[in-house]
């Protein structure tokens, strides 16, 4: 789809300077711009682009005056980055502009959607499920049986949500994403072997929830798993039995949260964070990567290490880890100094 740069700075609230019916159909960097593509420009480093590019439309702060000609149309806005977002997000809601239900897929009996349902071929939906309006179930996903899924959600290839799972509304789950297997639940006994014990929960995800590719989140034992508003996940993060996340936390990759945890609202952790179960994390917490948390922690705390601790504490004791070859060495010059001074 072809748009001009005066339709463009309509939506961006911008001011055309240049050719305002020049028309693009492609996004593209700075450096690597193409006639017909539109671009933008907010980091300095990336200023000489701008006289080179050959993008037919440049997005520019408002305050950026430029050194020399330049030959794309520029479009001048209050912040550029986030005007460029602002595009990128309504290049994709066209992308994803997909309606109706493709054939082979299986729709159970009891199951109710609304109106513009994309639905993937090779999809299964259970009985008795829930789908809201502008709901897009990509190919060979599976949704089982009493699921509720809220308007304008999106499930992409792949994804598999289990039986009695809610998920609110303007929700995205990636590709490769679970959600609802077991909780991991066994009782030893005297012989060395397990018992499992039923995961009867479910898991709830609340509204402007997004969750990345091949991550699980394991339905409760009793109660729900509860993912609330806001929350943003990413790849490959393992959340237990019972966990709570709170409002708009960020996890990163490979992080793994141990059942009946709660963690607050806020909170930043970092890339393969492990966190042991049954313990409080509180909000605006920040957990640097690689941290392992083994005990609750109170609300704005910053830690770092494993076993993790305050952040300053281990920035310190890092510097002192870094020399521990030289301490050592000094204290044993020390040691032979003491002993010859006892041997005299």
């Amino acid at each position: 789809m072809k748009i001009t740069a005066e339709q463009i700075a309509e939506v961006l609230n911008g001011t055309v300077v240049g050719d305002s019916t020049v028309e693009v159909f492609k996004l593209a960097k700075i450096e690597e711009g193409e006639q017909g593509a539109i671009t933008f420009l907010s980091n300095a480093k990336y200023n000489n682009y701008l006289y080179t590019t050959k993008a037919s439309i440049v997005i520019v702060n408002k305050t950026f005056q430029p050194l020399q000609p330049v030959k794309a149309t520029m479009i001048q806005v209050e912040d550029s980055y986030k005007a460029f977002t602002k595009i990128l997000e309504y290049a994709n809601q066209i992308k994803l502009m997909k309606s109706g239900i493709e054939q082979p897929s299986v729709i159970s009996e009891g199951v109710s959607y609304g109106t513009d349902l994309y639905l993937g071929s090779f999809s299964y939906i259970g009985k008795n499920t829930k789908i809201g309006d502008n709901v897009k179930i990509y190919p060979n996903s599976f949704v089982g049986d009493n699921v509720v899924i809220g308007d304008d959600t999106i499930l992409f290839a792949g994804a598999r949500i289990y039986s009695e799972t809610i998920i609110g509304k303007k929700c995205v789950i990636h590709s490769g994403t679970i959600i609802g297997s077991d909780g991991f639940g066994f009782a030893p006994n005297t012989d060395g072997t397990y018992d499992k014990i039923p995961q009867i929960g479910n898991v709830v995800i609340e509204d402007h929830v997004e969750i990345g590719s091949c991550t699980t989140i394991d339905r409760a034992t009793l109660g729900s798993t509860i993912i609330r508003k806001g929350v943003k996940l990413d790849n490959q993060i393992q959340i237990a039995h019972n966990v709570e996340v709170g409002e708009h936390t960020v996890i990163a990759s490979q992080t793994g949260v141990a059942g009946s945890t709660k963690i607050g609202k806020n909170c930043i952790i970092g890339g393969q964070v492990g966190i042991v179960g049954h313990i409080t994390i509180g909000d605006n917490v920040r957990i640097q990567a690689q941290s392992g948390v083994g005990k609750s922690i109170k609300d704005g705390e910053i830690i770092q290490g494993s076993p993790a601790m305050a952040y300053n504490d281990f920035s310190k004791s890092y510097v002192y880890f870094r020399k521990l070859p030289n301490i050592v060495k000094d204290v044993e010059e020390l040691k032979k100094i003491k002993d010859k001074e006892n041997l005299s």
